[in-house]
């Protein structure tokens, strides 16, 4: 699957342009964004996609030098379970 990569959004479409996949992080202060939605196809559910667009969006945030809030309660539990790339959460 490849993912189609926004400014502050990654997702992934079906070829008849269904929403497969999502994940978005708003700026929502000057150099802050917040993971507020993870959405996964019942298609894809189980196969780890939620987790790849987490260590997508956390590669692109990463690499951008910005600070990361979590209201999506999926994106929460990721970074608690992957403490490692949890350095970029705001304080």
């Amino acid at each position: 699957m490849e993912f189609i990569y926004e400014a502050h959004r990654i997702y992934a479409e079906a070829e008849d342009g269904e929403l497969l996949a999502e994940i978005d992080f708003p700026e929502v202060a000057p150099g802050v964004v917040d993971l507020n939605h993870t959405f996964v196809s019942d298609k894809l559910r189980g196969q780890g996609v939620a987790g790849k667009l987490m260590a997508a969006a956390i590669a692109r945030i990463e690499e951008q030098g910005w600070k990361t809030r979590t209201s999506c309660s999926y994106a929460k539990g990721w970074m608690e379970k992957h403490p490692e790339k949890a350095a970029n959460l705001e304080a």
